[in-house]
């Protein structure tokens, strides 16, 4: 499935004054590193966000939001977020503060 390049080219808009980004291809789109730590993912139409882990359970009950399965387990502290959640800017950066703010807690998978 290719990824949104609209939406991937919203959030490095939005992470421009952001020190320390990269992009990786992965899970079937482009994530984007701050600090060498996964914090936001475009995969199709959905952002994949990486956040507070005590929040995971809330936000993911929240229509137009699901929890990120992986090997049949949810993952605590990430989220797919669908595009009807995010069509407004404010609502989008909303999400965006929701990532950066959890990156600093955030443990790296570097090794």
């Amino acid at each position: 499935m290719a990824y949104n390049e609209n939406l991937a080219d919203r959030v490095r808009e939005a992470l421009v004054d952001v020190p320390n980004v990269t992009e990786k291809k992965m899970f079937r789109g482009v994530t984007f590193m701050v600090d060498d730590k996964m914090c936001i993912s475009v995969s199709g139409e959905e952002l994949m966000l990486r956040l507070d882990p005590d929040l995971t359970d809330q936000l993911a009950e929240e229509n137009g939001t699901r929890p990120m399965i992986h090997g049949g387990k949810q993952m605590k502290g990430f989220i797919y977020v669908g595009p009807e959640r995010f069509r407004n800017e404010k609502d989008f950066n909303n999400w965006i503060t929701l990532a950066l703010a959890y990156n600093p807690k955030a443990k790296s998978s570097k090794k």
